[in-house]
């Protein structure tokens, strides 16, 4: 990711946008990154992949993580995949 001042911003604007079009800038202040600057494009990419995790209610979980959640707990009931520290 290429870096850039506050101070590049202003100085050097049409070369930190075009660094934005092939990937994300990072733009910094005093040293430390405070914003980063992409393409709409980059952004729209990101806010629509989401957030992978997903809570479901007992009625909708799908039957193969219904099947795993069962599995994982009757190992756990005979005591397997269990380190005891004691």
């Amino acid at each position: 990711m290429r870096s850039f001042s506050l101070t590049d911003l202003s100085n050097k604007s049409g070369e930190v946008v075009e660094a934005a079009y092939t990937g994300p800038v990072e733009i910094t202040r005093r040293g430390k990154r405070r914003f980063v600057l992409m393409s709409a494009d980059q952004y729209d990419k990101l806010r629509n992949a989401g957030d992978p995790r997903r809570v479901y209610a007992a009625g909708e979980t799908p039957r193969h993580l219904a099947d795993a959640f069962a599995s994982e707990l009757e190992k756990l009931a005979r005591g397997e995949g269990y380190d005891d520290p004691e």
